[in-house]
């Protein structure tokens, strides 16, 4: 009787491990990417605040919670959101072809990558990110330039210290709240988030938004950690 129901036991915990793995794998993880500014920008600022003197801030940063989210689950449902409009414009300023090589990168760690030219295409990929009906965003990590109301997808590209491509507060009701699960990871990897959108966030949508309220720094991507706020993360 005591193995039958050692047997049973063992049937019964690894049954649960497969049901548990098989839920993360319904997950659907968010990441949306803003593009660089521009160095013929920048280099009117002094040396200390220019930005992006490293095209690839933000790409390297969405391909570290990649691989955080693939270490716990293999199988995990990864949407990359990318504004290619920066990435065309340095790209041609630094004769680099960043496009391919983040399309590559897409491939190597195959996720699903979909561009957008402008931050209503963007909210729009938000919105259709699950791919199956029920399914919920079980993450969301933003990794650009925003201030305290807004992401600010092309900040410095464009225009010097400008952003005419943006989600701002006021943008919120056109995403679908439903898109999100009760218990949704969110958080902003951009300056001065804290400072007020966090709150709004969870207003409207009555989920956390983590973000510093401060600036916050990409030099730890290259030792493949995430960034660094110059603030206190709030939510």
């Amino acid at each position: 009787m005591n193995a039958a129901v050692k047997v049973l036991s063992q049937v019964c915990v690894a049954l649960a491990l497969m049901i548990g793995a098989s839920a993360l794998s319904h997950a659907e993880h968010v990441i949306l990417c803003g593009g660089p500014a521009l160095k013929k920008w920048e280099g009117f600022r002094v040396p200390a605040e220019r930005h992006d003197n490293w095209w690839a801030n933000f790409v390297r940063a969405s391909t570290i919670r990649v691989s955080h989210i693939q270490q716990k689950d293999p199988k995990a449902k990864i949407t990359w959101i990318v504004f290619k409009p920066g990435y065309v414009t340095r790209g041609k300023e630094d004769k680099k072809p960043y496009i391919r090589w983040i399309t590559d990168l897409a491939k190597k760690y195959k996720i699903k990558l979909v561009w957008v030219n402008t931050s209503e295409q963007a909210i729009k990929a938000i919105n259709k990110a699950p791919r199956k009906k029920g399914e919920k965003i079980e993450s969301f990590y933003y990794f650009g330039h925003s201030n305290c109301y807004a992401f600010m997808l092309d900040y410095g590209n464009d225009i010097m210290a400008i952003s005419t491509q943006y989600i701002h507060i006021n943008h919120f009701d056109k995403f679908d709240k439903n898109v999100f699960a009760k218990d949704a990871d969110c958080r902003s990897y951009g300056c001065y988030t804290g400072e007020y959108m966090t709150y709004i966030w969870k207003q409207y949508f009555g989920i956390p938004l983590w973000g510093n309220t401060k600036s916050t720094q990409y030099g730890p991507v290259s030792s493949g950690r995430l960034p660094s706020g110059g603030g206190k993360w709030v939510h």
